[in-house]
This record gives structure tokens, sequence and C-alpha cells, in this order.
């Protein structure tokens, strides 16, 4: 009898690769929104908002091609916003709103804090409060690889090579002690924590005195909120996980709090502040009840952004002037509310859901389709496309 035949090799089919998250608003979609008459405008909020905006458009005016959206131009509007006299008219007559990717946003809040510190340790004040390192390197990828444009790395110099910065835990252990780098010394180091993932923030001295601080750098470290691992973990409930209730977790659980805190790596540095402040990412002072922090691959930083949510108090107009480290995607936000107890309580609980409308110069959507039909390479596009095949 002839030999069986050699059975067929299977042939196992690779997995496709998983599609990449689009690059910019662009990549995400545009599509119509409704006209900004029938939003419905709160005039106090509205009025807010255009303060924020006459402060952002020197920096609007600068840039283009913000958010991959091509062919913006702020100039005429910002013109118009100098000489306005009713806030919401302003807003109604030269914007119109468009809605990236499917416009489901998601809001949390941020204010200042203000905690005890000393200019020198004692005691009462041990944990050190750090100004940023002169060793932290930032690294712009685009200019070794154009496919690596607007991406940034962060590290330190170690035998010749770069590698990662100090996280968090390395820190507290001492990593930076003896460097000269404090700017003063927190009584809580809860207190300090939560006042790095705002950002910004006040220090009250023994005197009564107050020294502001705000963001200088970071680490370069993801950033994870211990929120979430409270959550998953069982520890916390369905709306425990707001500040007030991590901090009272981490306070009632000792070390195990500590280690907790621990498990975010990302850790923030400051610098005094002397003028008008917290600053955001545009070098602008902040507006409480008008500013929000939004990714700027999604919102050219500067541009007004309407949200309708299940919290009440952030409904309404923002101006999109900050950026931040657990912000990252399109229609991802963090209200500012400003300094002291209400800004607090509103802040860390906000956790909120619904619409959210970009507002640009009106006929900025039908240029920008002009011009993607006309060249056929957007910034943004041609990435996403990539990721889809």
């Amino acid at each position: 009898m002839p030999p069986a035949a050699a059975p067929a090799p299977t042939v196992i089919p690779s997995p496709s690769p998983p599609k990449a998250p689009p690059a910019s608003a662009w990549a995400a979609g545009l599509s119509a929104g409704p006209p900004v008459a029938e939003i419905g405008l709160d005039a106090a909020g509205a009025e807010r908002a255009l303060a924020a905006f006459r402060l952002s458009c020197p920096s609007l005016v600068r840039r283009q091609a913000m958010a991959g959206i091509p062919g913006l131009d702020w100039s005429g509007v910002c013109a118009e916003a100098a000489r306005a006299t009713s806030a919401t008219g302003f807003f109604a007559d030269n914007f119109e709103t468009v809605i990236v990717g499917d416009g489901r946003a998601f809001v949390t809040g941020y204010y200042e804090p203000e905690i005890a510190a000393a200019r020198a340790p004692g005691p009462d004040y041990r944990t050190p409060i750090y100004r940023r390192p002169p060793d932290l390197i930032e690294a712009d990828l685009g200019a070794f690889a154009k496919s690596l444009a607007g991406r940034t790395i962060r590290g330190r110099v170690e035998n010749g090579r770069l590698v990662p910065y100090f996280d968090r835990a390395a820190i507290e252990a001492g990593a930076l002690a003896g460097k000269g780098l404090e700017i003063g010394w927190a009584a809580d180091p809860v207190a300090l924590f939560f006042l790095q993932v705002q950002g910004s923030g006040r220090l009250r001295l023994p005197d009564g005195s107050i020294v502001r601080i705000g963001y200088a750098g970071q680490n370069g470290h993801d950033y994870v909120g211990i929120g979430a691992l409270l959550r998953q973990r069982g520890l916390l409930g369905p709306g425990q996980a707001t500040m007030q209730g991590i901090s009272a977790w981490i306070a009632a659980n000792g070390d195990a709090g500590i280690a907790l805190m621990r498990e975010n790596p990302s850790y923030v540095f400051f610098r005094e502040l002397t003028g008008p402040g917290p600053l955001g990412a545009l070098g602008l002072p902040v507006t409480p009840e008008a500013t929000l922090a939004a990714d700027p691959r999604f919102v050219p930083l500067g541009a007004p952004v309407h949200l309708a949510v299940d919290r009440a108090e952030a409904n309404g107009l923002w101006i999109a002037q900050d950026t931040g480290g657990a912000i990252k995607g399109a229609n991802r936000f963090d209200s500012f509310w400003g300094a002291g107890p209400r800004a607090a309580e509103i802040a860390g609980g906000m956790s909120a859901r619904g619409r959210a409308l970009l507002l640009l110069p009106r006929g900025s959507l039908a240029r920008a389709q002009a011009l993607d039909a006309a060249t056929g390479s957007v910034p943004g596009r041609a990435d996403d496309a990539a990721a889809q095949r």
C-alpha cells in the first residue's frame, strides 16, 4: 500500500493588529452640530467664557491646523470678541458647533487647593515639595522621526543613556533629597498628593501668609487614577470614589494608603507663582467656572466648548485653556472651579457624562472639508487610515 499522505498543515491566521485610536479631532471625525443660538446659552456663563476667550485669542491667532483641523482662522472672531457687548450674541453670531467623534463627553473637576506647609522642615512639616529638577529632560520625538510628531518623552541621562526619570516611590524614598530643590515642606503627604493631582495650589505658611505654586513639569510616568484602583478592588463602592472618599480611605489605612498613592508613579513638580494664577497650558491664568482642561489633539487650546451633562453645575460654555496628564482623548474634559470649600466640594465629586460641542468660527467645517477634498492629506487623517488597513 502506498504510504498515507501527510496531513495538511493547520494554518492559524495571524490576529489583526488592534486599531489605533484616532490621532486628532479630524481623524476622529467632525460633523455639524446645532446652531449656537439653539443650544441655550446662560448669560452669566457666556460672560465668563467671553472673558476667558479674549485671554486666549493671541495664542489662537498665532496657531494653525490645531487638532488636525485644516484651515482654521481665528483672527476674525478674535477681532469681534474685542468689541463685543453681548456675550451670548457674540457666540451665536460668530460660531458654529461641531461634534467630535460621537460627541459623548466625560467631565471631571479640578480646583486650587490650599495646604499647610512651611519653608523649612520640622516635626510637623516633613514632606518635601519639589521644584523641577535640572536633570529632567524632555525630548520631542518628532525631531527624530516624522511618524512621532507631537509625542514627547521625559527622562534623565545615566551613563550616556536616556533612562526613565525617578517614579513617585523613588522620589518619596529620597531620590531628590539633598539637591536643594525644596520649595517647602508639607504637613500632610496626602494633601500634597491631591495638590499634585490638581496641578497647582496654595501653601499656607505658619505665619498665615500664602505662597502660590503652579505646575512646572512632570516626571514622565503615566498617571494612574487611584480611585479607579479602589473601585476595581471593591474597596470603595459606587459614588464613593470622590476626592473626599479616596482621602478618607488613605487616612484610615496607614501604610496601605501610602502604598496606594505610590501605585500612581506620576509625580508633579512646581514653581512659585508671583502674578495671577494658577496658570494653564497656554501660560495664562485659568478662570473659575470657565476654563476646561482638554486634550489638544482633539480640541484647539483656546477654543470654546459647550457641555450638556448630567451635572448641572458643569453645563454651559467653557474655554479649553489647560491640559492634564489624565485628560486624554476626544471629549474628555476637566473643569476648573477655583479655590475654597465650594470649589473643593464640586471638583472633588465631579464625574459627569453627556454631550460636548466644539465651537469653531463660522464656516470652519465646510472650509476644512474642501481642503481635505482638494489635498487628500490632512494632519491626522493619513495616520488614521493607515491604522485601519
